[in-house]
């Protein structure tokens, strides 16, 4: 992208004679999404035009939509689409130094993010077990519990490390601090829950924390795994979810988003260190911004003045104008 010098003519402060924040560098990526369990099968997916959404049978006894749905007297047709990982039960524990006995009690999405972040690192070139007292900073965007609340449905520990691995396997926490504790990393250990925008904040305070000098390497992360049919349900019978398994953002016959599951990890460092060391670098973080829709009309409901003005401060923060970007990508839930 090219930036010119021009007068300010947008109304976003000029940041020209201000200090400005160092780019951050992508220089690690792994994924495991519905349908494509790494990054060469989800370019492919996308290029293809693909689509990993399921049709399921509440109650059928098949496939992964009625694991999570039991009851077959569930009949909401929006609970019938969902777009699912595979083989999210499977775990390599022996691998990551984890009992069989706190593996049956470890979360999807601390599973999940443990093996992620690892490929991560590997796409990077980093060994994960040189990182060891190392400042590097976790960072996962997280706002489902399920898993902990099918684990205080169902499991009745007898002994106090079951009952320990209850707790410490299904805490959000322990997504991020499960990373840290098992490749020996000393940087910031966060999980950050702010819903829909869960990974983009715990990016933004990824690369704040680099530009602070607070790490010198980060791994940021988001990651969901469905598991409580119960919260299916609510959430369709709220109106929330999609009864034609499709979500149609910003278009007028949008009737609700279909719920995914999936982790995705970024490996990010000081752009001046990844040129020194010679990083393959995937692209640059040049700015970014985060703020409250304040009091809008609801508290699910977007406030269009907040959204300006978080965008302005993004652009300001990158030094860069509205008429240099050349792509956008928007996040909305497609609810009418």
């Amino acid at each position: 992208m090219t930036i010119h010098d021009r007068a300010d003519i947008t109304g976003i402060p000029d940041r020209s004679t201000k200090q400005q924040g160092e780019p951050i560098a992508i220089v690690g990526m792994a994924c495991r999404f519905p349908g494509a369990n790494n990054l060469d099968a989800f370019w492919n997916l996308l290029e293809e035009g693909g689509n990993s959404v399921t049709e399921g049978v509440p109650g059928s006894g098949e496939g992964r939509l009625a694991e999570i749905i039991t009851d077959p007297s569930v009949q909401i047709e929006a609970c019938r689409f969902g777009a699912f990982v595979d083989d999210i039960d499977k775990f390599d524990a022996a691998f990551f130094r984890i009992s069989p006995v706190e593996a049956e009690l470890l979360d999807p999405q601390q599973r999940m993010m443990l093996e992620t972040s690892w490929e991560a690192l590997e796409d990077a070139g980093i060994d994960p077990l040189k990182l060891k007292h190392s400042l590097t900073g976790m960072y996962t965007g997280i706002s489902n519990d399920e898993y902990r609340m099918l684990v205080l449905d169902t499991t009745r520990p007898t002994e106090a490390a079951g009952s320990l691995y209850a707790l410490s396997g299904t805490n959000l926490n322990g997504t991020a601090g499960r990373v840290s504790f098992v490749l020996g990393l000393m940087g910031p250990t966060k999980a950050v829950d702010a819903a829909c925008a869960s990974a983009l904040v715990a990016v933004t305070d990824a690369v704040n924390d680099l530009q602070q000098g607070k790490a010198d390497l980060a791994i940021a992360a988001g990651v969901q795994a469905i598991i409580n049919g119960r919260i299916y349900e609510l959430r369709a019978e709220a109106m929330m979810l999609s009864p034609e398994g499709q979500c149609k953002t910003f278009d007028a016959s949008a009737d609700g988003y279909v719920r995914g599951e999936g982790c995705g990890v970024v490996v990010l460092k000081r752009l001046s260190d990844a040129e020194r060391d010679g990083d393959r670098i995937w692209a640059v973080i040049k700015g970014a911004a985060v703020n409250h829709g304040g009091d809008s009309v609801g508290l699910t409901v977007p406030n269009p003045p907040a959204l300006k003005q978080v965008m302005e401060t993004a652009l300001s923060d990158a030094g860069v104008l509205p008429q240099d970007v050349d792509f956008l990508e928007a996040h909305g839930t497609g609810l009418p």
